[in-house]
């Protein structure tokens, strides 16, 4: 089968890692070097022409997305890490998640002020984590340009959380449900 679309290099997998839930699969795009390779040229596309210092990328998908997309960009890269897997100082970000609180750490001198950062993850569920990844580059003195995805579920609300903080989102595909 040709694979077109980014849609199409996603594997699904129901139940995982709950019952009910449709987990969405994005090592089956990594492992295609053309699905890959499409996934980071079509993050980075939308944001062509605009000035970006640094790419930020949340744990753990994120960087393997963000630190192709800096690659492609000639930038540096910055991981925004869960809390205690930082070896430097840091400066950290309290969230919520659905069944609890979680905290996202960044380096305190990974981001210099004024530095237009790309944020970039796999999937946008709740916008809970990259909410706390944005907040994290501002309070560095970064400013986001926008924010991108391989996935969105729209109906968790997350782009919606975003836009709402003025971010710019870009999803490369959605799909429906949790």
């Amino acid at each position: 089968m040709s694979q077109t679309s980014i849609r199409d290099y996603i594997r699904t997998i129901p139940d995982f890692p709950h019952e009910g839930v449709l987990f969405r699969d994005v090592t089956t795009l990594f492992a295609d070097p053309r699905g890959f390779r499409m996934a980071v040229d079509l993050l980075i596309h939308p944001f062509a022409g605009r000035r970006i210092d640094r790419v930020a990328g949340l744990e753990a998908r994120g960087f393997i997305l963000g630190g192709a997309a800096a690659h492609q960009l000639s930038v540096g890269f910055t991981p925004i890490r869960k809390k205690g897997k930082l070896p430097f100082r840091t400066i950290a970000e309290e969230y919520t998640l659905e069944y609890g609180q979680a905290v996202m750490e960044v380096h305190d001198d990974a981001i210099q002020p004024g530095e237009q950062v790309l944020l970039v993850d796999d999937l946008l569920a709740t916008g809970g984590t990259a909410a706390a990844g944005v907040r994290l580059i501002e309070r560095l003195g970064g400013e986001v340009v926008g924010c991108a995805f391989v996935i969105d579920l729209p109906d968790l609300g997350g782009r919606k959380r975003l836009e709402g903080m003025g971010l710019s989102v870009h999803a490369l595909t959605e799909f429906e449900g949790a």
